[in-house]
């Protein structure tokens, strides 16, 4: 088994950043995704950098 699915981080427009694995991102972006970060090839790394934004003020913490 193994385990090749990257992971992104969009942001809503509540301001609250999520991790997302790639098999839930469309091919079209739609209106509730403001940005969108990645792929990261480790959830641990979509984390890591989900945390530099929320300290970079691009995303609220939850």
């Amino acid at each position: 088994m193994s385990d090749s699915q990257s992971w992104y981080i969009i942001k809503r427009p509540a301001g609250n950043c999520e991790i997302i694995p790639s098999n839930e991102v469309t091919g079209h972006e739609t209106p509730e995704v403001i940005e969108k970060w990645g792929p990261f090839d480790s959830q641990a790394d979509a984390i890591a950098r989900r945390v530099g934004l929320i300290r970079a003020g691009k995303c609220q913490p939850v």
